[in-house]
């Protein structure tokens, strides 16, 4: 009799056991906290965007995924080139990265840095919403990460602590802060300039010492960086490349999800792209650019170049565009000049 009943309770824990649903017997593989990278913190729209995403996230799997936010991309000793080796390893579970600092791993993504491709913010938005996008998307699948939605740090605009840039040859000599990719470094070679690689870390430091005279960067970073207390007095709103972002988790991580889980992480890092686009643009695509005015009310000297002005510098690095094209991809830059050449303005 005892036998029996033990053979029923077994039975019925089986039972029992079967009819769990799937996110609770994959609730032994969740971590209690996962790790996301992103060079900068909420303070900025990049950083803003990750805390969105986890929260959306937290929400909606009601707890079962619990991100952590890594600013300063603190996981990797601030060396921002190495994310998304890092990332592949393993060593971050998610990220919001630039295609600038991936693009050492996964050369496609120089296409967004080629100089003055996008034109205007229209033309953004038909590449990462369009084929190129996917085709991109394509390419970070295949080199071991899972990447889920597009967001943006903004166009990179020029400033310097020494005079209005104006023409290539208001270039020469000046001492530009780049990031650590090839490609930036012949664009500003190309211009006269004297580019240097460094972190964002490093560089704050060196433009208050005069080290260093000047850099490019969206005006979300100009603004909440204070560049203008170290020296940056002079902007030209230039719009030479733009930085896309892009939302993405580990792929060992994402198989460990349910297939319920991933579709909400998924869904949450579109709306959080979505949501963070509008704070990267806030100010600038408003009539009169209202943020523009309130960094000239900071004393800072702003120059918006003439078409003419502005295909000087196009001119000057043809040859840059050209050398790169083919390291890229023909195929994608000729497709990504097309969907930019057919985009509604």
């Amino acid at each position: 009799m005892t036998f029996r009943r033990t053979l029923l309770a077994l039975a019925t824990a089986a039972a029992a056991l079967t009819a769990l649903p799937q996110a609770a017997l994959a609730q032994g593989n969740y971590k209690s906290e996962y790790k996301m990278s992103l060079v900068v913190g909420p303070a900025f729209p990049w950083g803003k965007g990750g805390e969105i995403w986890a929260n959306l996230v937290k929400e909606r799997t009601q707890g079962r995924i619990n991100i952590k936010l890594y600013p300063g991309v603190s996981l990797i000793q601030g060396d921002q080139t190495r994310e998304f080796s890092a990332l592949r390893q393993g060593v971050i579970d998610m990220a919001i990265g630039s295609t600038i600092n991936w693009s050492p791993q996964v050369k496609e993504l120089n296409l967004f840095s080629l100089p003055f491709l996008m034109p205007d913010y229209a033309a953004i938005d038909a590449l990462t919403q369009g084929e190129v996008g996917k085709d991109i998307f394509a390419r970070l699948e295949k080199a071991g990460v899972v990447p889920l939605a597009w967001g943006e740090n903004g166009y990179r605009e020029l400033t310097n602590s020494k005079h209005p840039v104006r023409t290539p040859a208001d270039l020469k000599g000046l001492k530009i802060r780049v990031v650590g990719s090839p490609l930036f470094v012949d664009t500003f070679t190309a211009l006269g300039a004297n580019p240097t690689q460094m972190s964002w870390a490093d560089a704050q430091p060196a433009f208050a010492s005069g080290a260093v005279d000047g850099q490019e960067n969206p005006m979300s970073i100009f603004t909440a960086a204070k560049l203008q207390n170290v020296g940056q007095k002079n902007l030209t709103m230039w719009g030479y490349v733009a930085d896309p972002l892009v939302f993405v988790v580990n792929k060992e991580v994402w198989n460990s999800w349910t297939k319920a889980d991933q579709d909400i992480v998924r869904q949450a890092a579109l709306d959080a792209g979505k949501q963070e686009i509008e704070i990267a643009r806030k100010g600038l695509v408003e009539p009169g650019q209202p943020l523009l005015k309130e960094i000239a009310a900071l004393g800072v000297n702003i120059v918006q170049l003439s078409p003419a002005e502005r295909d000087a510098f196009v001119q000057a690095t043809k040859p840059i565009y050209a050398k790169w094209k083919p390291q890229i991809g023909n195929a994608l830059v000729d497709k990504a000049e097309k969907a930019i050449a057919a985009r509604k303005k």
